[in-house]
């Protein structure tokens, strides 16, 4: 089973930018701790990290049949990414929206996702936890549909 990580733009400052915020984990931690719970859930990862929306999508179409299932951190692009959100649309994988901060305990503007009426479930404000929740669930929702 191959399972797709999606980070947007600015991920790559992990552990850098507003540590109040979204902490002091990098996101070679983070890929590193999924990584490690890919080996025990036996699943493989292909994992992308773009400050473009364009090479987001273009990793979701290049991956269309080859991938059962995906996680998404939108990051900046939550609320405006529409061509992200159509790209999610058109896979026939299950998706989920990730987020280490709660957006909805953040800026009134950050509050409404565009993502997520394209995703099965956003996990939020859990820190690099809900990376992991979320390939958990995303694996489980792509072992349900194949039984």
């Amino acid at each position: 089973m191959r399972i797709l990580v999606l980070h947007g733009p600015n991920l790559n400052l992990f552990g850098r930018r507003e540590p109040h915020i979204y902490g002091t984990t990098t996101l070679a931690e983070i890929d590193a701790m999924l990584a490690g719970l890919a080996r025990e859930l036996g699943v493989e990862l292909a994992t992308i990290q773009s400050n473009h929306e364009g090479a987001l999508i273009d990793f979701l179409h290049e991956n269309i049949d080859s991938a059962q299932g995906a996680i998404v951190n939108p990051a900046g692009l939550t609320q405006h990414g529409v061509p992200l959100h159509d790209a999610i649309k058109a896979m026939p994988f299950p998706t989920l929206e990730i987020h280490l901060s709660n957006i909805a305990a953040r800026e009134s503007w950050r509050t409404h996702s565009i993502i997520s009426p394209a995703v099965r479930g956003t996990i939020q404000g859990l820190g690099p936890n809900s990376y992991l929740l979320g390939l958990r669930g995303v694996v489980a929702m792509a072992k349900a549909a194949t039984a």
